[in-house]
Formats: structure tokens, sequence, C-alpha cells
């Protein structure tokens, strides 16, 4: 996984001068890699830094995840946003980093992995701002919308309840239309839970997609159901798929021991 985290307010990327301080703690001399969400600020603030770093001869290279496939079409990916995919990228980059010493060799495989990551999520109600202690949008009781972002931005379809095997069904159908996925892929599931749904809910969500993903021909590796990418009181998950090949699938079964993920 990473070495180490540069971080910001809730729902703010972290200060230039932060990630540089970060940058310097973890760089050996060999490289750093900055992996984040696409989104304007980090964007921004990480650009700055990567300047900063050049100017005290620390080499970087910067990888935006991109997974959202309901933030922008697939001929526009790299406007996308950065959701839960995050994870599998960290995952990879951080097995690439144990198995090669060749810095281009991790960059490339952090960047396969990135391309071969989908998100789509669902909220059921709105997260909460704690800076202004307000909600960041509106959603009545009896609905929900399909693809809205980590800090409340607009969805894709915002439509009346339905059943969650309906709702997923929906999800997976995105997911599986934009790289594309076909019979005989292998992958691996995330279920993510974006911050106050329960358990039984996220399991449900996941025995469909199991369902529908074999129905596919589609082989699901490995299956991580819990809370990885979060939005404060948001109810409501996100689906993640990461298609697997051969060198993938061997980083991915690499052991790895951090707060998010152990394996």
């Amino acid at each position: 996984m990473a070495d180490a985290a540069a971080l910001g307010d809730i729902f703010a990327a972290p200060a230039p001068n932060v990630i540089m301080q970060t940058t310097e703690a973890v760089d050996n001399g060999k490289g750093v890699i900055y992996i984040y969400g696409n989104y304007a600020g980090d964007n921004m603030n990480f650009d700055i830094a990567a300047e900063l770093a050049d100017d005290e001869d620390i080499k970087t290279h910067t990888v935006r995840v991109w997974d959202d496939v309901a933030s922008a079409p697939l001929s526009k990916i790299e406007e996308r946003r950065g959701t839960a995919g995050d994870l599998y990228v960290l995952k990879i980059a951080g097995a690439a980093s144990e198995k090669y010493t060749d810095f281009d060799k991790i960059v490339e495989l952090t960047e396969r992995s990135r391309d071969y990551t989908r998100s789509i999520g669902v909220a059921l109600s709105a997260g909460s701002v704690p800076q202004t202690n307000s909600f960041n949008f509106e959603l009545p009781d009896d609905e929900l919308e399909i693809g809205m972002g980590l800090h409340g931005e607009p969805g894709v379809a915002r439509e009346k309840m339905s059943s969650a095997d309906e709702v997923v069904s929906k999800l997976v159908d995105q997911l599986c239309g934009d790289l594309p996925y076909q019979s005989g892929d292998e992958v691996c599931l995330l279920v993510n839970n974006l911050g106050s749904s329960t358990y039984m809910e996220l399991l449900i969500a996941t025995r469909q997609a199991h369902k529908l993903l074999a129905e596919r021909g589609i082989k699901v590796h490995d299956t991580l159901v819990g809370n990885y990418c979060t939005s404060q009181e948001m109810s409501g998950y996100s689906i993640t798929l990461l298609k697997l090949d051969e060198e993938l699938k061997e980083l991915y079964d690499y052991s790895c021991d951090s707060f998010a993920l152990r394996k």
C-alpha cells in the first residue's frame, strides 16, 4: 500500500506544503509516485508540490485515478472523478514497489491498474459538511441518486427508491459496458460503504453483484466489502471492478498490512 498519505481537511485537498513534507518523509532517492483522486483542488496542489520536489531534485510521477464512470463519458475519461478505485491502484502500486526496483515499471503497472478499474455509486442520503454543519446536497427520502460523487457532485440519474437488486443491476450494467468487461474476464470486486449504510445492505448488494457477474461469465477473484472510501454520514454504496491480467493478479495477491487493507 502507500508509504504515506498527505491529509487535507474533510472535503478539501491537502496543501502543497503538506504534500511536500510528506514527499520528503518517504523519498529514498529512487522516486515518489503521487496517487490520488482526480479533483481540481488535488490536481493543482499536487502539481505545485511536484514543482517544489523538482526544485529539491526529488523525482516524482503523478497517477490521477479517474474510475468513476458516472462523472464523464469514456471519450473524456481524464475528466472523471476518483472514488473507491483508489484502493486497488494503491494496492497494485505497493506490491509493484515491493517486487520491482525500476521506477518506470512500477509507474506502468500503477497506471495499468488505474486504467483497468471502474466504479459507480448510489446515494440514498446526503453527506454532511462539518465546517458548515449542513448537508452537501438534498435528496428526498423516497429517492436515490445513481452516480452521486463523494462531495455531493451530481450523478447521472435521480429516481424513486427501488429494490436493492434493481439498483445493483443498473450499476453493474454501467460498469460492464464501460471498459468493457467480457465473458472470461477475471476481476476483483469492491462493494464500498459510502458512509452510513449497514453491512446487511452491503452484503445484499454484494450477493446481487456476484450473481450478475456470473451470468456474464465474469469470474470474481476476490471480494472486498466495507468502509474504504467514505463520505461523512452519506448513506449508499459504490461498486468497483478491477480487471485482472496475470501480472496484476500476482501483485494483487501480495500480502499487505495497512490500516485500510490487510491481506
